[in-house]
């Protein structure tokens, strides 16, 4: 019998960022397969996680949570009592941290390594603290699940940990939100932007050092400089701070077009993923990389990198580059030259992510949680 899992999401983001589309389709996917399950979250999720999973038991936690200090602290004091409340038999900590007593088998997920991979392109505090959580959470928790087998390696090999201990859940897509657009979701965003049908390159993301976009935005620079029309870049997303951004827009000739449009809502990023001429994405690494998954199922040509979990995800339907501008500059410029490959790219992209699903993924963490009470 599967065991009545907790899981916590009171740490969802509002922007519903990665780890908000990561909770939200497995707790969707998890009651899709009739998972004994309950659910925690802020108050103002409350409404949303009981419509995507009816039968599972929701509990809103205190309104102070929003406060990260606070849910932090809740955590430890108040999670463990919830869980017992509830009836469960296992908690799921869907990101780093976790209750230290929570008097049960606990579950955690590890997204990524980065804050010990690449330390020095984030905040120094946070680091600190991410770094301490995460060793933490691998050590104590019963099982741990991670988005790829890149990922797994990386904590094996930085924190010696078990292998035997890991579970790798590939994330999954939610082909209805994510499909290839129609004419008039294609038009609708590029009017959007100011476009108007102009080509343009697409970048989906925060702008942290990760994510590479000053050497993206040189690369485009150099790969577009002798065209008579060339595609602007647009660089959507929130948050995120990267000391070399600003250099890096300094230097953009006024003859091409950066727009930086922030914030995109779900129902419109088919077309602005479908509709670009390239969705660029060139991380320096990624524990699992959701907007390349995202992308392929909007039938994008999408270039990345080989780094980390990314070509797991893409495999040979994506193109690659090395995160230097000079090879995003090359990559980039032999896709704008090749229509050809690129419809080729495209169709096997969205081919490749029916390969990813929520209902998968469901599958492999119910197995986890198994385990983990079994442990």
């Amino acid at each position: 019998m599967v065991p009545r899992v907790l899981v916590d999401a009171t740490g969802v983001p509002a922007d519903r960022g990665a780890l908000g589309r990561y909770a939200d389709g497995l707790i969707g996917a998890l009651h899709r397969a009739d998972a004994d399950l309950a659910v925690v979250c802020q108050r103002s999720d409350e409404e949303r996680y009981g419509k995507l999973a009816p039968k599972a038991r929701v509990v809103a936690g205190p309104t102070a949570i929003t406060h990260r200090q606070a849910r932090l602290t809740w955590e430890q004091t108040s999670l463990p009592f919830i869980a017992q409340q509830v009836g469960a038999q296992v908690i799921h900590e869907p990101y780093y941290s976790i209750p230290l007593r929570p008097g049960m088998p606990i579950v955690v997920t590890v997204h990524d390594m980065a804050y010990f991979t690449d330390p020095e392109a984030h905040n120094p505090l946070k680091t600190t603290f991410i770094k301490a959580a995460t060793r933490t959470a691998v050590r104590r928790a019963t099982r741990v699940i991670v988005p790829s087998k890149a990922t797994r390696d990386e904590i094996v090999r930085l924190l010696g940990a078990d292998p035997t201990r890991i579970d790798v859940a590939y994330h999954g897509v939610d082909h209805t939100i994510f499909h290839p657009p129609t004419e008039e979701e294609r038009r609708h965003l590029s009017d959007r932007l100011g476009l108007h049908g102009h080509p343009y390159i697409a970048f989906l993301g925060a702008l942290e050092p990760r994510k590479n976009v000053p050497n993206l935005i040189r690369g485009w620079v150099e790969a577009v400089a002798d065209l008579e029309r060339p595609p602007a870049m647009v660089l959507a997303g929130s948050g995120g701070w990267d000391d070399e951004l600003d250099a890096a827009l300094a230097d953009v000739p006024s003859r091409l077009r950066l727009i930086r449009p922030g914030y995109l809502p779900w129902p419109s990023l088919p077309g602005f993923f479908g509709g670009a001429l390239t969705v660029a994405l060139p991380s320096r690494g990624e524990g699992f990389g959701l907007p390349v998954l995202e992308a392929m199922a909007c039938g994008a040509t999408v270039l990345t990198t080989h780094r980390a979990s990314l070509p797991e995800v893409g495999g040979d339907a994506v193109a690659y580059t090395e995160p230097d501008a000079e090879g995003i500059a090359a990559a980039l410029r032999a896709l704008i030259d090749d229509p050809e490959r690129r419809g080729r790219l495209a169709e096997a992209a969205h081919a490749r992510s029916r390969e990813f699903t929520w209902a998968a993924s469901a599958e492999a963490h119910m197995a986890a949680y198994q385990r983990a009470v079994e442990q």
